[in-house]
């Protein structure tokens, strides 16, 4: 029974259309943001919470920041064509569950019942309050029930016929109001942690995942102990594990394992150390570590994750795994389990939020969490006293299918151990080494007597463990290991010979995406080299008017002149407005900060929301005088909950400060663009500073009929085309320096070809100790002490395989000192 009503579900989720992607819609379209197709609600936030095909239409669902008992968001269908219907039965809510039950030839997603001819069925909020974030099939009745989890665990087992749910436990919203949506997550006497994400079963077992913790310390601090994962058997639940989890499920993806006794239990989650990767097999789960692409993802409470996925974007008959998780797209083997852990591969990174995403209709598509009107923790006085936009929407994103390998480097880090206790023999957790060229590991033995770290490799993902190389490390002193090409092995663990303290962190450099030269899309904007451009502060309207406001005007020589007010609608038209008191709002909550960051001699300073200095890459001198004169956007959110920072030329990723700010930045692409203002808007990422007199019939343009008024629109993830990250400085240029104080941070992280002068004003040899941090909040280790005689210039070009977050310097004795990095 069950296996020809999988081939029918099938049928329904994968389709039969032969209709090519580019003849899908005359719609406007930009990089693969549809505009027509974005959607909007009344709450805080508007995010994807998934994303199916099923009954020959797309079927998505939107959700607000904590709506147990319903919202203004929608159940969306969409037809082959992208003609978008909004479907009469929606309530709302906070839902990101989704399963296709094959017995019943139904999909259910949020608190909808959609069957094989399209026809929706609702489940009222008032007889299954929660935030529905997952399902999973039923132990005893997998033909007749499913099983409904919320995010404040509240569990019911629902008859997929009568839609009658029966509740197993109640959630956590019945007994306790959540205050405003920047409050703490609520405290459970069921499980550890709060914020449920995922839900599966199989091998007798209902698997719960917690991604955060109650309290006020988790809104704040990154490291604290937060999240869990915990089974059910029916009866029982039991603690698996006390670190933040979110996607849980198995091969069976969407529809449940086809033999659930024995196919195995995937959970993926993290720490304050690296991405967490669980399998439940056999009875038992054994845990895996990765690295990290972005940071921004972390924070104790949550609420910066969405809801990472493993999905299958093959066909029927050849499935293909992809999984997305802490910024980074990644392969996924079907076959993983404990004995079979190979084939687990980087693909690139990414910078849009992604709730959920499918493939349909021979492309990719990502629902995204974009343009959140709370904007929640994520304040900064980078950002000037800047608004949010004026109501909350998002997107779909289309791709190719092998879009997941042409976005950013996958250039990523993690540790095994961070400032921890080891003991004798005892080898760490296994930590993914296949899937790049470029490997290194940083060591630092934070004990009191010389200990050997011993690295093992399981070549083959078989549990057959290798000695490749082992390390002394003398009490308090650090090493580094460069692990070349030929080492080969799908994991890697440590082992330390006496008991100890240390760090043990993992740096894997992708060089194959760094690319010299901007692409074409970028044609027409301004560069530094004009005189004038058009340029306008942008604001995305709120009152349901769903606009972007556009207080445009000309920049000349650094200085801007207002030309008037404009509009940019859902069909793309720039169109002139007389709107005196929205062109006011933009002028008076959106005018550009002047001291976001400061520029010096030597580098870019920023000194964070808590005090902490941190030192950037200058690029070209031109951007001084646009910087101090507030001509160019610095610091905004275009993406959920972390920002966009945009600093003499060099766009970064910026996490919010609950997820470590400033320490855990990353270079995306260097420039030289005279960008004024930028925004999110209908899931694109909206610029202005264009060129006066433009050359270029580009379709990323739009411009007013008379002509006073100019846009680029695409996505935030075009901006990996603009060219690799470069730049010039240091923490020192002629700087007067003490004695063996360090230097504020630099940032290294992320750049290719990195070279270092060191020089000083001294009659005596002066000795420089370097100094690297490789994670943002670990220990500081020395790299290498260098002496430099009087009147000479020390050189050195970092090896290729080099990476460090941060690097400082310090001297043995007062002088002027120079420490300049290049980086080409």
């Amino acid at each position: 029974m069950r296996k020809s009503a999988l081939l029918l579900s099938a049928c329904l989720l994968y389709g039969c259309s032969s209709q090519k992607p580019d003849q899908v819609s005359d719609k406007p379209e930009f990089s693969g943001i549809y505009p027509h197709l974005a959607y909007y609600n009344n709450e805080g936030e508007c995010g994807t919470g998934a994303v199916v095909p099923w009954a020959n239409k797309l079927w998505v669902v939107t959700y607000g920041p904590h709506l147990p008992y319903g919202s203004s968001d929608k159940l969306y269908e969409i037809t082959a064509d992208l003609q978008q219907t909004v479907r009469g039965e929606s309530i709302g809510g906070t839902p990101a569950n989704r399963m296709i039950h094959p017995e019943s030839k139904q999909l259910f997603i949020g608190p909808y019942a959609v069957d094989y001819q399209g026809q929706v069925r609702t489940i009222p909020y008032t007889a299954m309050p929660g935030r529905h974030t997952g399902n999973a099939r039923h132990f005893s009745d997998p033909a007749g029930k499913i099983f409904y989890g919320t995010m404040e665990e509240g569990f019911y087992e629902v008859d997929v016929n009568s839609l009658k749910p029966t509740l197993l436990y109640e959630d956590g919203n019945v007994k306790n109001k959540k205050g405003h949506d920047e409050s703490a997550n609520q405290s459970s006497d069921l499980l550890f942690g709060a914020h449920g994400k995922g839900l599966y079963s199989g091998q007798g077992v209902m698997v719960y995942s917690n991604n955060g913790e109650s309290g006020p310390k988790a809104l704040k601090q990154f490291d604290i102990e937060s999240g869990s994962l915990s089974e059910w058997d029916g009866k029982d639940w039991k603690l698996v594990r006390r670190n933040q989890f979110v996607e849980v499920t198995g091969p069976g993806g969407i529809y449940g394992n086809k033999n659930p006794e024995t196919d195995p239990i995937w959970a993926t989650g993290w720490d304050h150390k690296s991405v967490l990767l669980g399998v439940r097999d056999h009875n038992q789960w054994t845990f895996y570590r990765l690295p990290k692409a972005s940071h921004s993802y972390d924070g104790a409470h949550g609420w910066n994750t969405e809801w990472p996925r493993i999905r299958d974007i093959g066909t029927a008959e050849k499935p293909d795994y992809l999984m997305t998780m802490h910024g980074m797209f990644w392969k996924f083997p079907e076959s993983f389990t404990s004995s079979n852990t190979a084939g687990i591969r980087p693909r690139s990174s990414y910078l849009k939020v992604i709730g959920d995403f499918t493939r349909w209709q021979d492309r990719l598509v990502f629902g995204c969490d974009d343009s959140a009107q709370k904007e929640f923790l994520n304040k900064r006085k980078a950002k000037g006293g800047i608004e949010g936009p004026g109501q909350s929407n998002s997107n779909l994103w289309f791709t190719s299918l092998d879009q997941p390998d042409k976005l950013g480097p996958n250039t990523a880090e993690g540790a095994v151990w961070l400032s921890e206790k080891t003991k004798a023999g005892k080898p760490s957790e296994p930590f993914l080494f296949a899937g790049w060229d470029q490997r290194m590991a940083w060591i630092l033995n934070e004990g009191k007597e010389t200990v050997s770290f011993n690295f093992e490799v399981d070549r083959n993902g078989n549990g057959q463990w290798t000695s490749i190389q082992k390390v002394d490390a003398a009490p308090g002193k650090a090493q580094y290991l460069m692990f070349t090409p030929q080492e080969k092995g799908e994991w890697i663990r440590v082992t330390s010979n006496k008991p100890t303290q240390a760090t043990v962190h993992f740096t894997y450099t992708d060089a194959s995406r760094f690319n010299t030269k901007a692409d074409p899309l970028f044609k027409g904007i301004a560069t530094i080299n004009n005189q004038s451009s058009t340029g306008g502060l942008l604001y995305g309207l709120g009152d349901n008017r769903r606009a972007l406001g556009l207080l445009a005007g000309k920049m000349v020589d650094g200085k801007f002149t207002e030309s008037g007010y404009y509009e940019l609608d859902g069909a793309m038209k720039l169109v002139k407005k007389e709107d005196p008191r929205t062109a006011q709002f933009i002028r008076d909550k959106f005018a550009i900060p002047k001291d976001a960051i400061t520029v010096e001699e030597s580098s870019v300073l920023v000194v964070d929301d808590n005090g902490r200095r941190w030192r950037l890459p200058l690029g070209s001198a031109t951007y001084n005088k646009l910087t101090s004169n507030g001509a160019l956007r610095i610091c905004r959110e275009v993406a959920t909950e972390r920002d966009l920072l945009n600093a003499h030329g060099t766009f970064y990723e910026l996490p919010a400060e609950n997820a470590d700010g400033f320490a855990k930045i990353r270079p995306v692409a260097s420039h030289q663009l005279a960008i004024h203002d930028y925004a999110s808007y209908r899931g694109l990422l909206v610029m202005t500073g264009l060129e006066a007199n433009p050359k270029t019939n580009s379709k990323h343009i739009i411009r007013s009929e008379d002509g006073q008024a100019s846009v680029w629109a695409g996505t935030i993830d075009d901006l990996w085309k603009l060219g690799k990250p470069v730049g010039e400085g240091g923490p020192w240029k002629n700087s007067q320096v003490k004695q063996n104080v360090p230097s504020d941070p630099y940032l290294i992280g992320f750049y290719d070809k990195k070279n270092l002068k060191l020089s000083h004003d001294q009659k005596q040899p002066v000795t420089f100790r370097i100094e690297v941090e490789p994670s943002g909040h670990g220990p500081w280790m020395t790299y290498r002490e260098v002496t430099v005689p009087a009147g000479e210039t020390f050189e050195y070009n970092f090896p290729v395989a080099f990476q460090a977050r941060w690097i400082r310097f310090s001297t043995d004795m007062d002088c002027k000192a120079s420490s300049w990095l290049t980086y080409n």
